[in-house]
Parts: C-alpha cells; sequence; structure tokens
C-alpha cells in the first residue's frame, strides 16, 4: 500500500476554551512572578524586541510595571543617534512605501558605540537590561553585549534550531557561546518538542515559542512555515517538562506572537507557557516610540521582506494595557487583572498550577449566544 502523509490537527487561541476549576480562589491570592537567570519579574509580560515596541524609555517603563522589555540591538536604535526621523518617515510613508523606506534605513551600519550606549541608557534607569540579536551576528555582537554589561541576551530568529548547517567554517554553537558569555540567555523561536528539547540541553534560560503568529509578521503567507500557538505552546511545554524530569533544570517557555486579548494571554499559560511576549498590544501605547505603527524584525529584509508595517493606532497607556482601570470590553486592557481572574476561576495559586487547567477543543466559544454583539457591530 502506498504511504500517505499524515496530518494531525494544530489548534489556535479562537479554537479552544479553559474550562474552570472545581475550586476557586480570589484574584489577589495568586501568584505571577517570572525568573529568567538570577532575574525575577513580578509579572509574566515580555515585550518583543522590535524598533516600534521597545526603545530605552519603554524598557524602564516596562520594568517600573514589573514586566521585561527586550531592545533590538539590530535595529534603528544602534544605527542612529537620534532615530525618531527614520520613526517619523516610516510613520508618515504610504502602505506602498513603508518597506521600502525600512529597507534603506536598515542599511546604515551598526555602531558599537550606540550598542553599549543603549545599553548602558537601559540600566540607568535601573531596568534589567535586556537585548536581542539574530544567531548570524551573536558571536560578533555578544562579547559587546558582555562588556556593556547587559542583563539578558535574546538570539532570535524566525526559526531556531541547535543544530544548523552553513557555509561557514563554524556556525554559531550555543554550548560554545555559553563558556564564553556569562549572561543567561534566551533562545527562540521553536514550535516543537524535538528542537525545543535540544536547545534546552545546550543550558539556555529560557526559549521562544512561536513561528509567525505576529500581527506585522508575514513569515506565514511568505514561507508557509508556522504552527498555530496553542499547539505549539504545549507541544514546547511537555519539552520543558520533559528536560525537568531529564535534569532537575526548569527552563521556561515564553509563548511569543499572536496575542490579542486577555483571553488569548489566558490560553497561552494554560496551554502550559511560563510567560507571554506581546508586540502589536505595546506598539499601541502612548510609551512606545512607533507612532501608532508597527512593523515586524524580518520586514527591512532586503531580498525576502517577511513582515509589514501595520497601523495599530495610540489609543492606551502602557499602564492600561497591563493593569488598567478600563471601559473597554474587548479583552486588550488590563491584561494582568484578566490573568489573574482566569486562574482564581481555575483555582491556581501559581502558574505552574494554571498550566495544569482542562482546555477544550471549542470553535465556537466566540459566536455561541453572541448573536446581538454580532448585530450591533454591524450597525
Amino acid at each position: 500500500m502506498p504511504q500517505f502523509k499524515q496530518l494531525r490537527r494544530a489548534y489556535g487561541f479562537d479554537e479552544v476554551a479553559i474550562a474552570p476549576g472545581s475550586v476557586t480562589i480570589n484574584p489577589e491570592l495568586v501568584e505571577l512572578g517570572l525568573d529568567i537567570g538570577p532575574h525575577h519579574m513580578r509579572i509574566p509580560f515580555l515585550a518583543s524586541a522590535m524598533d516600534a515596541v521597545v526603545d530605552p524609555n519603554f524598557a524602564i517603563e516596562m520594568h517600573r510595571a514589573g514586566g521585561l522589555a527586550v531592545l533590538n540591538l539590530e535595529g534603528v536604535w544602534t544605527r542612529y543617534d537620534d532615530p525618531r526621523e527614520i520613526l517619523q518617515q516610516v510613520a508618515s510613508a504610504s502602505r506602498d512605501e513603508a518597506t521600502a523606506i525600512l529597507q534603506a534605513a536598515y542599511q546604515q551600519p551598526m555602531r558599537e558605540d550606540l550598542i553599549a550606549r543603549r545599553i548602558q541608557e537601559i540600566k540607568a534607569g535601573g531596568a534589567v537590561a535586556a537585548v536581542s540579536v539574530t544567531p548570524m551576528m551573536t558571536k560578533r555582537l555578544a562579547p559587546l553585549v558582555q562588556e556593556a554589561r547587559a542583563d539578558i541576551i535574546v538570539v532570535q530568529s524566525t526559526v531556531t534550531t541547535a543544530r544548523h548547517e552553513s557555509n561557514s567554517v563554524e556556525g554559531l554553537r550555543f554550548d560554545r557561546l555559553f563558556r564564553d558569555i556569562h549572561i543567561p540567555v534566551v533562545v527562540g523561536n521553536t514550535v516543537g518538542f524535538d528542537a525545543t528539547l535540544e536547545i534546552m540541553r545546550t543550558g539556555v534560560a529560557g526559549v521562544l515559542v512561536g513561528v509567525g503568529p505576529g500581527a506585522a509578521c508575514t513569515s506565514r503567507e511568505v514561507l508557509g512555515i508556522g504552527v498555530p500557538q496553542v499547539t505549539a505552546t504545549i507541544d514546547c511545554a511537555a519539552a520543558r517538562d520533559y528536560y525537568f524530569e531529564e535534569s532537575g533544570n526548569y527552563v521556561p517557555i515564553i509563548t511569543d506572537g499572536g496575542i490579542r486579548t486577555g483571553g488569548d494571554v489566558c490560553k497561552c499559560f494554560a496551554a502550559g507557557a511560563d510567560a507571554v511576549m506581546m508586540g502589536s498590544p505595546f506598539a499601541a501605547t502612548t510609551e512606545a516610540p512607533g507612532r501608532g505603527y508597527h512593523w515586524g524584525m524580518a520586514t527591512p529584509h532586503a531580498n525576502l521582506p517577511r513582515g509589514t508595517r501595520v497601523s495599530v493606532g495610540v489609543n492606551t497607556t502602557l499602564p492600561k494595557t497591563l493593569y488598567g482601570p478600563t471601559s473597554r470590553t474587548d479583552g486588550t486592557e488590563n491584561l494582568v487583572g484578566a490573568l489573574r481572574t482566569a486562574m482564581g476561576m481555575c483555582g491556581a495559586h501559581t502558574i505552574r498550577e494554571f498550566q495544569q487547567a482542562e482546555l477544550v477543543i471549542a470553535p465556537a466559544i466566540k459566536t455561541e449566544g453572541k448573536i446581538y454583539q454580532f448585530a450591533q457591530a454591524q450597525s
């Protein structure tokens, strides 16, 4: 008999729901902390390493709010003394012009003095300095990052694996990197059990989960690659738990991308995440530098852009996005409050307990009984 490739079902946020627990607790009783290496965050929320989201000032404000913001060390903040003019050009461009303007802006070479300056600006504000580099640039930039006394390095690309073949004499090897760099390293992005387990065995301090779900990312359209976030998180959480049983080391996984509402946030944790990383919800805050626009990290790629500029507006603040108070009913503000409330409804005192909450397949979860809401939205 011929052998045919079999497909397994994978699920995104809108296709599942969290089942409430048999015990409930008050939301103020839940614990939300996140540890990456020696660094403790009060809330498990990270801001994406995208130029329209994180600048040194935003990183400081995010730290004050209890979370962590990651600065893109290969973006405009290390290419220009003052990138505000570039950001204004991007915001003012038409939809057809935006990507070309970004490609031209990113042709300016990175400057080592600006790498150190941005890290020092973040640290001078009392914040944990987390910075992002691509695997291709890690061997060059990691020593500079360590010398500038950054606190966390994020090595991030569309897809990251522990084993990689290239034409170079020797590509990036995490085990050798960790012998020279004594800073916690978070690696991403992955979506599968095997790749996540192999990466964890190299000694990383955290793993980012998600390929292509971000609002400004077009990898799924351009490359056809990706796994819906709920399934990807479940698979990577299984690798984390397997590695913990194997080694006694608990490596947090961070669901990265595609998260829009408090409901999405809660489903990430119920699927097994230890933290979430978001871009567009933070890009819409007054503290973000993007002037109401947001674009993916691969948008400026010279030959094959895998992102686009999207308009998110400037319609909220960082404190309201995280903590409220809010008058919105769509779940886009007070994300921490939503997480606390959902954990209380499931009787979970900690994130680890919330990871054990039951998830059900529920494709009608957002439409069942909502006829009046849809009618009002269409009128």
